[in-house]
């Protein structure tokens, strides 16, 4: 069995559309082809994927409560390709957004159940992530924790002589525990979608978040878009964004 996986993030490294998409191969068998999606350029290399494929894998992030524009172009010469060469594969989604809600995504599950029934395809179902970027955080946190534990390991060996640093192993399975409590609910049911593509069953659109309160959320989230908003010059944009003049 075939299955494509299209990440359909607009960005060039570290979205969390990769992250999930590289959860969800885990739980996925058979020959495995992972697809990058930005530019109209793709188009015709994911394609030709599809004549001996038997699933594809969605993953891309919400955006206006839809499809983003250069996967909507995607989807409309995919149609026309699989009605074309009579290609019945079944499709799954994987939606996630910044909100904390994983039932934002319904609109996108929408627009993907209605491409499948004018493309004759499967609609497989999806899996809906609320706090999305959050989650993609967590990733970059498990390496640091991973980055500190050898450092801790380093610094034990150059004080004691013992690769075991009990301190530095128990700081380090706490946090990676925390982390891993974290994404439980998207490990969850991505593991339930992986069962369904390896039996080529339906798996219905399921939802699910980060695993926090809501108000906690809310309060690191703010923390966080406001120095990812320094960094890119999004608070003060007309101080530190370059501007380019148009001559007339």
């Amino acid at each position: 069995m075939k299955t494509v996986f299209i990440n359909g993030s607009p960005k060039k490294r570290l979205s969390a559309s990769s992250y999930f998409l590289f959860l969800q191969r885990l739980f996925v068998g058979g020959e495995k082809v992972s697809e990058t999606l930005r530019t109209p350029a793709d188009h015709g290399r994911i394609l030709a994927q599809l004549d001996d494929a038997q699933a594809v894998v969605f993953c891309l992030p919400l955006y206006v409560d839809a499809v983003p524009s250069h996967v909507l172009r995607f989807m409309e010469e995919m149609q026309a390709y699989c009605t074309q060469r009579g290609l019945h594969l079944a499709v799954y989604c994987i939606a996630n957004n910044g909100f904390i809600e994983g039932r934002q995504n319904e609109p996108l599950m929408q627009v993907f159940e209605h491409f499948c029934t004018r493309s004759g395809l499967t609609w497989g179902g999806g899996v809906g992530i609320g706090g999305g970027v959050m989650l993609n955080v967590t990733r970059i946190l498990f390496v640091v924790d991973i980055a500190l534990l050898v450092v801790n390991t380093v610094l034990s060996v150059a004080r004691t002589g013992s690769l075991f640093s009990p301190d530095a192993w128990v700081s380090f399975g706490t946090n990676a525990a925390l982390l891993l409590y974290f994404n439980l609910g998207v490990l969850f049911y991505l593991a339930r979608m992986g069962s369904a593509i390896r039996k080529g069953a339906p798996c219905g659109k399921k939802y699910t978040r980060i695993l926090i309160p809501s108000f906690v959320f809310i309060l690191f989230a703010d923390i966080f878009f406001v120095i990812i908003s320094l960094f890119q010059g999004g608070l003060f944009r007309g101080w530190l964004a370059k501007k380019a003049y148009e001559e007339r």
